[in-house]
């Protein structure tokens, strides 16, 4: 298996993020999974942020935060290399936060931005 294992993480979680990922992983519909981080088009802005659990594939970087694995695949990794991910349980505007300082504008929301 040729994995991509990341000196640095691509991605850094913040420990609120880890822990609401582990219940997360808790759930049995997300055994054996790992979280993935990336991108894809669409959204507001180009480009939208995606996280879900997933199995690891073979050219995926694989980096570790707080006790939690993330997998990014290497199209996403040139766009969101040194985000960090936050969680707040806050009711208004809480969720999972994306800080990218790839991204040169980012839409209200916070899940679209513009490489």
């Amino acid at each position: 298996m040729d994995v991509n294992t990341a000196i640095e993480p691509v991605v850094s979680l913040a420990r609120t993020t880890a822990e609401e990922v582990r219940s997360l992983l808790e759930k049995p519909e997300n055994a054996g999974k790992t979280l993935r981080v990336y991108v894809e088009q669409g959204g507001c802005s180009g480009m939208q942020y995606a996280m879900v659990f997933d199995e690891q594939r073979p050219d995926d970087f694989v980096g570790g935060m707080h006790g939690i694995s993330v997998l990014v695949d290497p199209f996403s990794a040139q766009y969101v290399r040194g985000a960090v991910i936050e969680f707040s349980e806050e009711l208004v505007g809480g969720g999972f936060k994306i800080s990218n300082p790839n991204a040169q504008q980012s839409c209200g929301c916070g899940k679209s931005f513009t490489a």
